[in-house]
């Protein structure tokens, strides 16, 4: 009775205690979106105990700005990637939590009392991840799309997550110190995040993506950015660290996607046999239904939010992402398994040779 007395005390002890929360931001040549995040940030109500900037060896003086709003700026003298410069803004924080967020992205000004009190509430939580609301700020297609899929995998995910997200994802000081923090090998905006929250899940931390704690993405993409973003910086690499880690993907590996995967490849194929055998077209309009089908709820999303002729527009950008996306799987099996022969084996080898 006694124990139960003192553990309930002991909850209520930290329950009650403030949560300092440090707000990190990684920069390099924000420009206009720089500032309008740094604008947005200084209406939270209420304020985090610091704002921390580290500037990405960045040449527009986006230091200047956050200087000019009163952030601590630290500066680094090359561009090292965000893993980096997240690094060093965690290691000169002085919150009890972390919060990152992206230079391209605003909060809603509630958003500090909301993650302070996700954290005192569930003191058994590590991190804690958001997503893109339903609102992207650039009103071309590519980034409404872009912004929206992303909104709707977070919305759809499950809860209980196995990954971080640097552009709106907070963690307790202590937690992020002990696991090593962000691994700094990533030199460009890539998987790093992601990484991290597989070693805290595989460390036993929770992670728990909190749907209702959303930012608005600044971002304009272009069809070659958003390639170059998706396939090289995201898909690869994670294909490579799903290989090496074991580990899961809680986002967007789902039997939809794997069933959509090789009905686009079978379609393609399909479509390329209908030049020479006009009777294929069959098969290409039921491969298409079958995507139709897999994919309804997020065509019926699209529907729901910009109208039936933008989800329209959707479809072959949606297919193409499968298309890519299988191909990386392709690419990055290929690569990782060519580097676990050529580097790993003779190691093995020599190994088995020292113990003869």
């Amino acid at each position: 009775m006694t124990n139960n007395i003192e553990h309930s005390n002991m909850v209520s002890s930290i329950s009650s205690k403030k949560l300092e929360i440090s707000v990190i931001i990684p920069v390099f040549n924000g420009g206009s979106s720089f500032k309008s995040c740094l604008s947005n940030l200084a209406s939270a109500m209420p304020p985090p105990c610091e704002v921390i900037v580290v500037s990405d060896g960045d040449t527009d003086n986006s230091w200047l700005v956050a200087e000019q709003f009163g952030a601590v700026v630290l500066r680094l003298t090359t561009c090292n990637g965000p893993a980096k410069a997240r690094n060093v803004g965690a290691q000169n924080a002085r919150g009890d939590i972390l919060f990152f967020i992206d230079a391209d992205v605003t909060i809603y000004p509630d958003i500090i009392e909301r993650v302070e009190k996700i954290f005192k509430e569930n003191p058994e939580l590590a991190a804690i991840i958001g997503s893109y609301d339903d609102a992207p700020l650039e009103t071309n297609f590519l980034s409404q799309y872009k912004n929206l899929f992303h909104h709707y995998t977070h919305q759809t995910a499950n809860e209980e997550a196995f990954t971080f997200w640097g552009a709106c994802g907070a963690i307790r000081r202590d937690v992020f110190l002990a696991v090593g923090g962000f691994d700094e090998s990533y030199r460009r905006p890539s998987i790093e995040d992601i990484e991290l929250g597989y070693r805290l899940a595989k460390a036993g931390h929770k992670i728990r993506l909190c749907k209702d704690l959303q930012v608005k993405h600044l971002k304009h993409w272009f069809p070659l950015s958003l390639l170059k973003a998706e396939f090289f910086y995201r898909a690869l690499p994670w294909v490579e660290l799903i290989l090496r880690e074991g580990a899961k993907n809680d986002l967007n590996l789902g039997i939809t996607s794997r069933l959509s995967v090789i009905a686009v490849y079978a379609l393609t194929l399909a479509l390329i046999a209908s030049l020479w055998a006009p009777q294929f077209l069959i098969v290409v309009f039921g491969l298409s239904l079958l995507l139709v089908c897999l994919n309804l709820p997020v065509y019926r999303f699209f529907s729901e939010k910009r109208g039936f002729w933008f989800a329209l527009r959707v479809i072959p950008w949606h297919w193409f992402y499968y298309l890519y996306g299988g191909l990386a799987v392709v690419i990055g099996t290929a690569h990782y398994f060519w580097y676990q022969n050529r580097f790993l084996k003779p190691d093995i080898i020599n190994a088995s040779k020292t113990s003869l």
